[in-house]
């Protein structure tokens, strides 16, 4: 027993002491300790044996098995001293008084600054902002807003398609509909997020675009709520002295409806090729909810009333920075980019 024993310490120390001599890192020093003097270790596991040894040759072999325990732990001490002089030698080879070479740091795209800067507004005036799918059924995207069969904007040339029948939504206003049918009234929300139309790309149209549209919900609303929240929006987004004004148009989803116009921003009103002289921007379209649409989502219209508005993301952009051209928030010019 105590030849074998022997045996054991011999090739337990040979083993080690070569991996040692091999071990680089600090992590490969540890593996070594656990795999030896670790609680399952062999040199752990060898001095269990000592009891099974005969009493006459255990003096020896307790003897011989704690002199491998001390030597190895003496050789890790030795090793982790010099990984760690080693180490310090590589970092002072870096000369830390030489400035540091930082990357460039991006910055927010103007559509993502102008979208939040949007929802934060209606956000402090008690909407809350809710996103859904860009892919759209039928229902969601037409019908359920009033949009009856035969309506231009159901033909392939404004909408997007799918093989599967769905779509492409042309509109946030989906949200809306998704909205009402899970919450009760009163509500009041915001839906910022992608929009897609077939529409040819020049300097005011993309086929793809950003809108934000809002709904409010409650007994009692009237145009003139829509009037006021529409009026502080136009003022925190392009300024305090910047008019308003409302013009009859005609939504399927609202009614009364109206296009909302402001004041020119580059001439103030004066009249500017910006504004074709006329001293007005079309900045969005709003109107009541149409009482159809409340009876598609099971809302009492005798009970509930609504007003709800849109207006493209990008449009505000342009007239908000003094983008002339749709284009550019798309093409990645960083020249472009970094102004923002």
């Amino acid at each position: 027993m105590i030849k074998s024993m022997r045996k054991k310490i011999d090739k337990i120390d040979k083993e080690a002491t070569a991996l040692l001599e091999q071990t680089k890192t600090a992590e490969e020093l540890e593996k070594v300790r656990v795999k030896y003097l670790g609680r399952n270790g062999a040199v752990t596991q060898l001095l269990k044996l000592i009891p099974k040894v005969a009493l006459k040759y255990k003096p020896e072999a307790g003897k011989l098995a704690n002199a491998l325990k001390r030597r190895l732990e003496g050789q890790l001490r030795n090793k982790y001293d010099v990984l760690r002089k080693e180490k310090e030698e590589r970092d002072l080879a870096i000369d830390i008084t030489m400035p540091g070479v930082s990357g460039e740091l991006g910055s927010i795209h103007p559509i993502s600054q102008t979208m939040k800067q949007i929802s934060r507004i209606f956000r402090n005036l008690g909407f809350k902002v809710v996103e859904g799918p860009e892919v759209e059924t039928d229902y969601y995207n037409f019908t359920a807003l009033n949009i009856p069969e035969g309506h231009p904007s159901r033909e392939t040339f404004h909408t997007f398609y799918l093989d599967s029948g769905e779509l492409l939504r042309s509109q946030t206003s989906p949200v809306q509909i998704r909205v009402m049918e899970k919450e009760k009234p009163p509500l009041k929300i915001v839906a910022p997020g992608k929009v897609y139309r077939p529409d040819a790309t020049d300097a005011s149209h993309s086929f793809m675009f950003h809108q934000v549209e809002g709904l409010a919900v409650d007994r009692d609303i009237t145009f003139a709520d829509l009037k006021g929240t529409l009026s502080v929006f136009v003022r925190e987004m392009f300024g305090q002295e910047t008019q308003m004004r409302f013009r009859p148009h005609f939504f399927p989803f609202t009614e009364p409806s109206a296009e909302v116009d402001i004041s020119c921003i580059i001439c103030g009103g004066r009249g500017c090729r910006v504004c074709s002289f006329k001293g007005w921007l079309e900045i969005l379209g709003a109107g009541m909810v149409d009482p159809n649409v409340f009876r598609v989502v099971k809302y009492d219209p005798e009970i509930w009333q609504g007003y709800a508005f849109g207006m493209g993301v990008e449009r505000i952009a342009m007239l908000k920075y003094g983008i002339t051209d749709i284009r550019l928030f798309f093409e990645n010019d960083v020249r472009f980019l970094r102004q923002f």
